[in-house]
């Protein structure tokens, strides 16, 4: 809770995978990948509840081993390839609501994006509660090698720079202008906006910008094993400051 604030944080996790099979619950430097995103949700100062929504009963024994909520098993409707991230998280959020326990603002850690600090969580929710103006915050990284002054269509078989300029001799620290993309490791919402915009981003949306190596996103082997490396680094002090114990499961 913050400022009298009540803070739900959902961590979505099916079980069917095409690019990379069971990766919710690969290990992953000694737990399970769910197990990352779980112990940071709970580790925040502000999160009251960390709810994990599947349709796998192996991942939600796993995820009640981590000390998340597992209350339901996801209807198979909303365990398909056509659904929809909002959809779940509503499903959820209803589920909640039913029972009796009201939240005000939501935290969607994907269980992909394993990198994040907990500083990361804390900061952007404090970022959302002290501004006014503002009903989200999602997570953003610089895009550097894919920065538009990069970038190259094809036409006619040859390729063609994006903005029109040659970058010949273009240095990333010649670029004039700053681009972002959304990364994905944290979304932070107030629930009455998210219902209204079915969505993390839309006019009213702070940036949370995080460092480049947390923006990994986890869909298939070479993902992972990036990732991995990236999370040993960071047990060892390598990346930060902030370090995670592994423990034997």
């Amino acid at each position: 809770m913050i400022n009298g604030k009540s803070i739900l944080a959902i961590i979505p996790a099916r079980a069917g995978s095409k690019g990379l099979p069971g990766k919710n619950i690969r290990p992953m430097c000694g737990k399970p990948l769910i197990g990352w995103s779980i112990l940071q949700g709970l580790e925040s100062q502000y999160i009251d509840e960390v709810l994990v929504t599947t349709d796998s009963q192996e991942i939600l024994d796993i995820a009640n081993q981590f000390g998340a909520n597992t209350p339901f098993i996801r209807p198979k409707s909303l365990a398909s390839d056509d659904a929809t991230s909002i959809d779940l998280i509503l499903h959820a959020v209803d589920y909640l609501t039913k029972a009796g326990r009201i939240y005000d603002y939501l935290v969607l850690l994907e269980p992909t994006s394993p990198l994040r600090d907990i500083s990361d969580i804390d900061g952007a929710i404090e970022l959302l509660i002290n501004n006014e103006l503002a009903e989200s915050v999602v997570s953003v990284t610089k895009a550097e090698e894919a920065h538009p002054s990069f970038l190259f269509t094809i036409n006619n078989e040859l390729l063609r720079p994006m903005l029109g300029i040659e970058p010949n001799g273009l240095r990333r620290q010649d670029l004039k202008d700053d681009y972002y993309y959304l990364e994905g490791s944290i979304y932070v919402s107030s629930i009455k906006a998210l219902i209204e915009h079915q969505g993390f981003y839309h006019t009213e949306t702070l940036p949370w910008v995080v460092d480049r190596y947390k923006a990994v996103e986890i869909d298939e082997l070479s993902d992972f094993i990036s990732a991995e490396a990236l999370m040993q680094a960071k047990i060892q002090g390598v990346l930060n400051k902030e370090k995670f114990e592994a423990v034997d499961e």
